[in-house]
Order: structure tokens, then C-alpha cells, then sequence
């Protein structure tokens, strides 16, 4: 029997420990726990990460540059089928080709130049990858997004005049701030699109978010620990 590594006995230990962790959240607020997506993003994460994620059952994937994930999950897929991939950071309208091309959902529409990017793209391959919209709940000039106020117009435009199907919101809350407050703002803007999906929830703050009804959570260090430099 072969020897298993710190790396992927950690990773493993981790993963048992957050799905145990969204199960009791959303079972505190009457959710089923199937209905929270878990997405390891392994940004600048080594491969033996990864690895020990596969082989411990994760199947979503979040990538925050077009680039990196290219270079590791073509050889992934090959080997695992169903896994799925998110990209979860700012996208250039130069890399809209090719996130098309390898992305199963794309969670940072935030800008009409992109939007109208990935509808050029998406009818040009006929592939069509799941669509959220990052709101900047937080109006920080710093962050990307589409100001709260605003969502509503932007996700109507998508649909009517770019014939885009929005499947949700995404949201990244302020550092430092109590997350709550930015979740339900989230939550409410979704309803109100009648939205079902919201990607809201990142490693310190997962279970707040499934308690104000995530249905994706972003989990990073807390799943494959810090990442590496450079």
C-alpha cells in the first residue's frame, strides 16, 4: 500500500472538516447541504493540492487566472471527467476565448465589455458556460464589480439585449467588515432577479454565508493552506 504525504493527508483532513462544517450551517437554517456547492480554489496552489483534493472526492475547482488554470487542467480533465471548473478572478476581454473554451461557469461578469465579450464568444464556439455577475457590495473603488444600484439594469441588459442567461451573483465583502450585512444585501438583490444562485463566502466567512443562503462557497487557504509565492 502506498505511503500517503503530509500534503494530501492534510488536505484531506481539511476537506472532511468544512463539508462538515457547511452541512451543520445550512441544516441550522433548515438548508439541505447538497444544495451548497463547494469550490476549492487552488490559485497558485502546488499540484499536489490539487491531487489530494481529487483524490479525496472535490470536484469543483476555482481558478483565479485564465493562464494558470490553462496550465494545469487540460491533463486533469483528461483523468477526471467530471470535474468542473470555475474561474472566480477579473477577466480581460483578450482572455474572453479562451475562458469560454475552459471554463464551466464564469462568476466575475462585471463590466458591459465583457459581457459583450463572452456573448461574442460564447455564439462563436456554441459553448456556453454558466454566468454570474459580481456585484460590489461593498462600492469599493479598488474592487471590480457592478455597483449594488446598478445590478438590476446590468442583469437585465445581459439578458434582453445581449440574450445572456445570468444564473446568479457573486460577491467579494469588504475586508475587515462584518460580512452579514453584505450577504444579505446580496440575497436580496438576487430574489428580486429572481436569481437562484449566489457565490458568497470565502474561507473565514463560509458559514456566515450559507447561514444567508450561499449557494456556492469560495474556499482557499482554509482547504489546501497558504499559497505559495511568487
Amino acid at each position: 500500500m502506498a505511503e500517503t504525504s503530509p500534503a494530501a493527508d492534510t488536505v484531506a483532513a481539511n476537506l472532511a472538516a468544512i463539508r462538515a462544517e457547511i452541512a451543520e450551517a445550512a441544516r441550522a437554517v433548515d438548508r439541505d447541504p447538497a444544495d451548497v456547492t463547494l469550490i476549492g480554489v487552488a490559485k497558485k496552489q502546488p499540484m499536489d493540492r490539487l491531487h489530494a483534493a481529487l483524490d479525496a472526492g472535490l470536484r469543483v475547482f476555482g481558478e483565479n487566472r485564465v493562464q494558470e488554470a490553462q496550465a494545469k487542467y487540460p491533463d486533469l480533465r483528461a483523468r477526471y471527467p467530471d470535474l468542473a471548473l470555475h474561474l472566480v478572478g477579473p477577466l480581460q476581454s483578450n482572455k474572453a476565448e479562451d475562458a469560454v473554451a475552459l471554463f464551466d461557469v464564469i462568476q466575475t461578469v462585471d463590466r458591459p465589455k465583457i459581457a459583450r465579450a463572452l456573448a461574442k464568444e460564447m455564439a462563436e464556439q456554441d459553448r456556453h458556460p454558466r454566468l454570474f455577475v459580481q456585484v460590489n457590495v461593498g462600492e469599493e473603488p479598488q474592487k471590480a464589480g457592478i455597483p449594488p444600484a446598478e445590478a438590476e439594469d446590468f442583469v437585465r441588459w445581459c439578458r434582453e439585449d445581449l440574450g445572456l442567461t445570468i444564473s446568479g451573483l457573486m460577491c467579494i465583502p469588504p475586508l475587515d467588515e462584518d460580512p452579514a450585512l453584505y450577504f444579505a444585501l446580496l440575497a436580496e438583490t438576487a430574489q428580486r432577479l429572481d436569481l437562484p444562485q449566489l457565490s458568497m463566502g470565502m474561507s473565514a466567512d463560509y458559514t456566515t454565508a450559507i447561514r444567508l443562503g450561499a449557494t456556492h462557497v469560495r474556499v482557499g487557504s482554509a482547504l489546501f493552506g497558504e499559497r505559495e509565492t511568487g
